[in-house]
């Protein structure tokens, strides 16, 4: 009763026009929100420390902390490994090698087929960058070229997790090897955020992939791409003349 009672007295005051539920209303968001005085100087300064003191934090965790952890869990590392917000996530069994002048958000996920009949391996190339929330999902081998560019919130899905039949599902069982496959990003391709790339496929050298596309088939060198499922919209003068040189 007292619970009714305290719901209805809340929803007068924030619905009835009565000029004594405005004011109690308008009381109580201010008790709700208590504000202080802000002088814009001095808090600017504050600021100024807060972030100073963030960063000099953050690049001493990074360099004595999350860098090396993450290296102890490499198979082969290149130089200037930049690892910016703390540690990536791995799970599975994954022979992982990262290249040199990599920068990688701690808020990647590599997770290797826990069921493979070899460990997955995962490649990253030299001058690559992997972005927040990217999850790299290795069934079986994923290869990233040189100069490759992951926006935030891509999914490279090397092995889907689950099987299809809901009944296998249920009960507990590993997807099929049908259901695994290689990926491939040749050198210079970008991922836009929220880019899907599916099992099987391989992504051609310079091709740029839209923002949410999802990639169920192979892709030529040197396009722009968009789409569900991705299609080539256009070709990329610039880059289909590298592609071209370099094969």
């Amino acid at each position: 009763m007292t619970q009714f009672s305290i719901a209805n007295i809340r929803q007068w005051l924030k619905t009835s026009p009565h000029p004594l539920a405005r004011s109690l209303f308008a009381l109580a968001k201010r008790i709700r929100n208590p504000e202080l005085p802000a002088p814009k100087l001095l808090f600017r300064l504050l600021h100024g420390v807060y972030m100073a003191v963030s960063q000099l934090l953050g690049a001493t965790l990074r360099i004595v902390w999350w860098t090396p952890l993450f290296k102890s869990q490499l198979s082969r590392c290149g130089s200037n490994l930049y690892l910016y917000g703390g540690l990536p996530y791995q799970s599975g069994p994954l022979d992982l090698c990262v290249g040199r002048d990599c920068r990688i958000s701690a808020h990647s996920t590599f997770s290797g087929r826990t069921c493979a009949p070899s460990t997955p391996t995962l490649v990253v190339g030299n001058n690559v960058d992997i972005g927040w929330m990217t999850t790299i999902a290795v069934g079986s081998r994923v290869l990233i070229g040189d100069n490759v560019r992951i926006a935030g919130r891509a999914l490279l899905a090397g092995y889907p997790g689950h099987p299809l039949d809901a009944e296998e599902r249920a009960a507990g069982m590993a997807e099929h090897d049908h259901q695994v496959g290689d990926i491939v990003l040749e050198p210079d391709v970008w991922l836009a955020t929220g880019v899907s790339v599916m099992a099987g496929v391989t992504i051609g050298r310079g091709t740029v992939v839209a923002a949410g596309s999802v990639v169920t088939h192979d892709l030529p060198p040197g396009v722009l791409a968009a789409g569900i499922p991705a299609k080539v919209i256009k070709v990329l003068n610039s880059t289909a003349a590298s592609a071209r040189k370099a094969a």
